[in-house]
This record gives C-alpha cells, structure tokens and sequence, in this order.
C-alpha cells in the first residue's frame, strides 16, 4: 500500500467522485504515476495529475508529462481513416490493393479494407522472424505484411492485430495522402485540436516521457493469463509472432528509437487530457469551435460492431468496430454503461474512449503497467466515478 501523492489540477465539484477514487489508485493500487482527464458535453470537467514520471520516483509528473499510451494510438489512426473514408477517398469495401498494390500477394487480392480495420484480414503477425531493426523500419515491415499469407481465411474470424494494425491502416494513409500517418495525423487532426499527442515524437519532446515499467504476468488463475501460457507453449504460433516479432519488441519503450520511430499500433505519446479532449469531440458531434473532425454518419460508422467472439489472439471473446474496441461483454472491460461507447485501451492500463449518448470524453495515462488485456483495475474504478457522478 502506497500513500497518496499531491494531486495536481482541477476537478469540478460534481466529480469529487473521480479525485477520490484517483487517490484511491495510489493509495491501494501501487500507481507510481499517472494522470486522468474528463469532457462532458465539450467541457473540460476532470484534470487530474500525481505521483512521479521515473521508476525510482524522484522526478514529479507535470501537467505536461506525456507517456507511451500503446495502442491507445490505434484510435488515432482509426480517426485519420475514418476522415479518409468520409473524404470519399477511402473505400471500406474496396481491395486494399487498389491503393496498395504490393499488396496483392499470397491470395490477398481482394480482401477488403474493412477487414484492416476490423481485425478480420489474418494479418495479425509476421510469421518469418524479422530483424530487430525492422520495428523501425516503416517499409520493412509494408513489405513484410504484404507478401505475408493470412492466418486464417480473411473475413472468416478475427484476431487482434496488435502491432501490424498500425502499418496496414498507416500504410493506406500514406499512399492516399502521400504523408506518414504520424504526419497526417499531426497536421490534420492533433495540430487543429491541440492535442498533446505524437506519433513520431521529436526528439526534443523526449525530456517530457514518463519511464514505463514492464508489463507484470497476469495473477494465477486469471483469465487473462490464457494469453501469456499460449504465447510461451507455442513461439511459433500466432500470439507469440504477434506480440514478439519483430524480436526487438522485448527491448520495451524506454528507449530513443522506440519514442522517435512511427509505430502507430502502439508507440503513441500522450497526455490524458489529449485522449480526453479528441474522443470528447467525438461524443458530441464530431466538431468543435469551427474544426470538423468526422460528421455523425462517420462516428457511427466507428461504433458498429463488426467483429465480436473468439479472438485468435487474445485468447479471449473481443469486440470490435471499425478500427475502435468496444465495450465489451465482460462487467469487467466496459467503457461505462453504454453498450454504443468506443475507443481505445494500451497495454497496461492506459484507455481512451467516447460515449456519444453521455456526450462523454475520457482519457487516462500511466507509467506502472498493470497485466491486464482489456481495461485495468485502475481505470475502472475511475470510469465507475465518472457515470456515478452523472447519475
């Protein structure tokens, strides 16, 4: 049991709920750091930051103290998609060949683009080992994926594209737009909102990263620990390559290479505040203060299930919409209490999401990683706090 930080920031009255339950965290759940953000109907209501940035807990967290959110970044990447397809220059139901044509290999002819972004297209790992330096490596890895055969029959099931996720639908961005996807997202969704979100963060950000621990074994006899005895029993197979290949994803996040390279299924660099303000803007409309992000079709079009059951990597029932996880059918995974909230949790802890029917925006970052898959213990008492407050 920890004592409780100083906690930094405001919190409105109505949501006291959500700075006690925060403390709570680092009173009886051993969080070393951490901040927590919420938006109602647009307004920034919770603003919460304590504890410290390093391991050793000698340097304090800002109110501008950014972490490595996981895949949390996939929910950006999604955005910059889902504006892409209400754009028209998107086709969700188009062969991803069509805008990739390298693509077209290993019977992947036709597969479609929704497939990406539902996690149905097979393409959740490499199975050839790659290099360490192929993590870095934006072409590398395209090249990799495309002559990669599926795992399954696409469209047949689905399975977490833990990592490759961010290239596929990266990929596709770059080749529509003709800039990276940590570009296209800087110049056209996180530098018009003023979020403090990178995917790609510049070196001279680098002083502002919390250090990240690594992720603990899940507890015996949990069911999340499914995944870990599958991924050390088989090496070879699917969850092991997904999460382990290329092998330098060992190496961790508290690195220079790592922090600087665009890895949009998991390096993304943010505040809570930021995952709170852009899914805020989504839960109300898809516009603020003159900047239009997605309209209503897009957003809901963000949240229809498309892949729900079995997940061939997780090792567990997952659902998913397009691009976006949902809440899931797990008392312990959900975003609130509505079925129709989407987003986004990392690995760890960390999650973002939006409730379009509470017009709610909620975003939570940390550095102690916790063995969940889904959402943490952590976040849910903290999303709990948020729905009690709006009762």
């Amino acid at each position: 049991m920890s004592s409780a930080p100083s906690i930094q920031g405001h919190c409105d009255r109505r949501f006291a709920g959500v700075r006690a339950a925060f403390a709570d965290n680092f009173e009886r759940r051993d969080e070393i750091g951490a901040a927590v953000a919420v938006v109602v109907d647009g307004e920034l209501v919770v603003d919460l930051w304590a504890g410290h940035a390093d391991l050793a807990r000698t340097r304090p967290w800002e109110r501008d103290t950014i972490a490595n959110v996981y895949s949390c970044t996939k929910g950006m990447v999604a955005i910059c998609a889902h504006r892409l397809i209400e754009e028209g220059r998107l086709d969700l139901d188009a062969p991803v060949a069509d805008y990739w044509p390298e693509f077209a290999q290993a019977g992947k002819e036709r597969l479609p683009v929704r497939w990406l972004l539902s996690h149905r297209a097979g393409l959740a790992a490499v199975r050839q080992v790659l290099p360490g330096e192929a993590l870095y490596d934006w072409n590398a890895m395209c090249a990799a994926l495309a002559a990669q055969e599926p795992w399954w029959t696409p469209g047949t099931a689905h399975g977490y594209h833990a990592l490759t996720f961010g290239w596929l639908v990266g990929e596709l961005v770059r080749r529509i737009t003709g800039r990276s996807l940590g570009t296209y997202f800087r110049e056209e969704v996180a530098g018009p909102l003023g979020l403090d979100f990178h995917i790609g963060l510049a070196e001279a950000e680098h002083h502002r990263v919390a250090e990240i621990s690594m992720l603990p074994p899940p507890p015996p006899g949990d069911d999340d620990i499914r995944l870990g005895v599958v991924i050390m029993s088989d090496p070879e197979g699917l969850p092991a390559r997904a999460f382990l290949n290329p092998p330098s994803i060992a190496l961790g996040v508290n690195n220079a290479a790592w922090r600087t390279a665009e890895i949009p299924g998991g390096n993304g660099h943010a505040t809570a505040r930021a995952l709170a303000r852009v899914y805020g803007v989504l839960a109300r409309g898809g516009d603020e203060k003159g900047f239009h992000l997605l309209d209503a079709a897009s957003i809901e079009r963000c949240r229809t299930e498309q892949s729900v059951g079995p997940d061939r990597v997780l090792q567990l029932s997952t659902r998913f919409g397009l691009g976006f996880m949902l809440s899931q059918d797990r008392p312990d995974a959900r975003f609130g209490p509505s079925r129709g909230a989407f987003g986004h949790p990392g690995a760890g802890g960390s999650v973002g999401f939006a409730d379009p029917e509470t017009r709610v925006g909620f975003g939570y970052a940390l550095n102690r990683l916790g063995p969940r898959i889904l959402l943490d213990p952590r976040a849910t008492t903290l999303i709990d706090a948020v729905y009690s407050a709006l009762r």
